[in-house]
């Protein structure tokens, strides 16, 4: 296993921050698909910051937000007007480092909003894993299920939901059972979805999201167009 360099690490969370413009992220997805540390690297910190992004509701940045930000780059700046830090970082492109302190700020005022020390903690591993495809082949969203009566659904590509429609989550444990809901979603968010007591989820166990009327099917069972369906991957 080879050790990614201190840049690299600093790169790799940027580009999950989303801290890169466009042509930079596009050039650093080059060089993740040549070099699997750095995907690797990638890959683990989406992780730790999933249940963030699944538990955090939508909410207005507080009025002293940009305030806070600016007196947080302010800080760095006089910690680098410092001659021999100042040297240090001559070799370092200044949008670079620019970046890097919003980057460092925002982390710290994240923290600072309570999301405590515990955030970051690793997801546990999904015992399986189901990427579901539409008519064409194109795949629309990722379920992944924990085998604890807990799983999570992320969306991969734009889904276009109507005013009086909800999207709803499908499995099937078996033919006996038949299909059960894992849950309504609120638009295309990622989302992490609890349901009752159903048997541990195995290889080629079919999930599927379909469109229905508004709150769920009123049936108990899908009703609206299938908007994409896979069979699940047991996790080694």
């Amino acid at each position: 296993m080879t050790k990614l360099s201190d840049e690299m690490i600093a790169l790799s969370d940027e580009y999950v921050l989303g801290l890169m413009s466009q042509g930079e992220a596009e050039l650093f997805e080059e060089i993740m698909a040549r070099d699997e540390e750095v995907a690797r690297r990638v890959g683990a910190l989406r992780d730790r910051l999933l249940p963030l992004d699944l538990s955090a509701s939508p909410c207005d940045l507080p009025e002293d937000f940009t305030a806070r930000v600016h007196s947080a780059i302010a800080a760095q700046g006089q910690q680098e007007a410092d001659p021999a830090a100042m040297a240090a970082n001559m070799t370092r492109p200044p949008a670079r480092s620019f970046r890097r302190v919003i980057a460092a700020a925002l982390v710290g005022l994240a923290v600072g909003f309570g999301f405590g020390g515990g955030w970051l903690r690793p997801m546990p591993e999904p015992v399986v894993v189901a990427v579901l495809l539409d008519a064409q082949g194109v795949p629309q969203a990722v379920v992944e299920d924990f085998g604890n009566d807990t799983a999570t659904v992320r969306f991969v590509t734009d889904i276009d939901v109507p005013a009086d429609r909800s999207l709803q989550v499908w499995t099937l444990p078996s033919e006996d059972m038949g299909p059960v809901s894992l849950g309504v979603l609120e638009g295309t968010r990622a989302a992490r979805l609890a349901f009752g007591d159903l048997p541990d989820p195995g290889a080629e166990q079919l999930y599927e999201v379909t469109l229905e009327p508004q709150g769920g099917s009123p049936t108990g069972r899908p009703t609206g167009p299938i908007i994409g369906k896979g069979l699940a991957a047991p996790q080694l």
